[in-house]
């Protein structure tokens, strides 16, 4: 039977004493994707990935990689898994291509053209044949967690899980790195932890998000994006604002108006029901005016990183709430 989900939770959790690190948790990770697994420090990324390498148990729920069991099936399951940590640590002496020969020897009998020839692959893979003899002490950031990658994809795993990849490495070190997952995705299924919101919007395919333990957003990348604000326009004009809001708030199809100026412009963020009544009628409602000027009408696309500071905000405000609630 051909896999094709490669993780399934199941109200997975994990409680240290009082402390409840990971809330019950449904996942499915799919074979071949990049899945993003977001959120910032302290959110329980890296207890999830724990358990699922069966570095330690949990205290609620199941879970399966490969539709085996995490507990029980643990040593078969890591022998298919590649693992970057977000601090990889090498012999500093050693090149690159000591390093993979050295990890490729744990996987692989054979002949030992065979083991080099997997140790250039790999090095090709991640950039690296150009320095591949270099010792490893002079290598960047960036350099450093492309061997990584290489390092635990040298095994040919079906499964490689990456915690924060990207983290503490500039611009172009993330870039190269990010490139490097795009290049694996048709070799294995990638899962990956990471705070930058950026990288998972640029790679992923699906993404979920933790804050405090707890998943409190999950789906497709493109269905997030698309379903953050429902339908949602942004509209810069010079004029009364006033009488613009009075035509506009009216109509049946409009639910929010949310005005801000900047300079001699006022700048709508517009939510409307109906997104053909909106295209069809708010440019006709303002320039009715005339003495109104649109400098702007777009369609307002949502990033990642407004989803997710919604999202925080949003919990951050109902729980506030409840614990004024509470102290009354």
């Amino acid at each position: 039977m051909l896999e094709t989900v490669v993780i399934q939770t199941s109200g997975l959790g994990k409680t240290f004493g009082a402390v409840q690190a990971l809330k019950p948790l449904d996942l499915t990770v799919s074979k071949n994707s990049i899945f993003g697994f977001l959120g910032p420090n302290g959110a329980g990324k890296t207890t999830t990935i724990k358990l699922l390498l069966g570095l330690i148990s949990p205290t609620a729920g199941s879970a399966t990689v490969f539709g085996l069991d995490i507990i029980r099936n643990s040593v078969e399951i890591r022998s298919r898994i590649g693992y970057l940590p977000q601090e990889p640590h090498y012999y500093e002496y050693m090149t690159a291509r000591q390093t993979l020969d050295f990890t490729a020897r744990f996987f692989f009998k054979g002949p030992d053209s065979a083991i080099q020839e997997r140790v250039a692959e790999m090095l090709d893979l991640v950039g690296l044949e150009d320095k591949a003899d270099r010792p490893i002490k002079g290598f960047s950031g960036g350099e450093r967690q492309r061997l990584g990658i290489a390092q635990a994809q040298v095994n040919y795993p079906d499964l490689l899980i990456l915690d924060e990849p990207a983290a503490s490495l500039d611009p172009l070190g993330r870039r190269d790195v990010l490139e490097v997952m795009e290049r694996l995705r048709k070799h294995t299924t990638i899962f990956y932890s990471t705070h930058i919101l950026d990288d998972v919007q640029r790679v992923s395919d699906t993404v979920a998000i933790l804050n405090h333990g707890e998943l409190v957003a999950y789906g497709q990348i493109e269905e997030l994006l698309a379903g953050s604000g429902g339908i949602t326009y942004t509209i810069s004009f010079k004029g009364d604002a006033e009488r613009a809001h009075g035509r506009v708030v009216n109509q049946v199809w409009v639910k929010e108006i949310k005005a801000r100026s900047h300079l001699d412009e006022t700048i709508w963020t517009l939510s409307v029901s109906d997104e053909a009544a909106a295209e069809s009628q708010i440019l006709r409602l303002l320039l009715s005016d005339e003495n109104l000027m649109v400098t702007e009408f777009r369609h307002k696309a949502y990033d990642l990183e407004e989803i997710f500071v919604g999202i925080v905000e949003g919990e951050k405000s109902s729980n506030d709430k409840a614990a004024g609630g509470k102290s009354k």
